[in-house]
């Protein structure tokens, strides 16, 4: 982050779309429901559904991100986590900032739909 007066300026490669989209996070055999709130060409911004028990993600963590598109086609994505905070005051949902590690061409291909 670049800091200018009493503003925070973020430097991104790729410039960030808002488009909000269940999608769901795979651990192991496990599947858990996240909340996509927006992507870009290298990057996932997810908030986890509420659980039980808080859910600790740590920096350069992978991720596996399943994105289901509304033309029914399944995205399996390869991510690392780059920050993650969990919400208050529950501390139950965790937002996390995602890259994501060589994004398969039909993911470009949809992203650029949303231009």
């Amino acid at each position: 982050f670049k800091k200018t007066g009493n503003c925070h300026m973020e430097k991104r490669r790729y410039k960030r779309k808002t488009f909000h989209l269940s999608a769901e996070r795979i651990s192991g055999d496990k599947t858990f429901a996240v909340f996509i709130e927006n992507l870009s060409e290298d990057g996932i911004y997810m908030i986890t559904a509420p659980s039980d028990s808080p859910i600790n993600f740590t920096p350069r963590e992978t991720i596996n991100i399943k994105l289901k598109l509304s033309s029914g086609e399944v995205l399996n994505l390869k991510c690392n986590a780059i920050w993650s905070y969990k919400t208050h005051p529950s501390g139950l949902t965790s937002n996390v900032g995602m890259e994501i590690i060589e994004a398969p061409a039909k993911y470009k291909e949809f992203i650029k739909t949303l231009r």
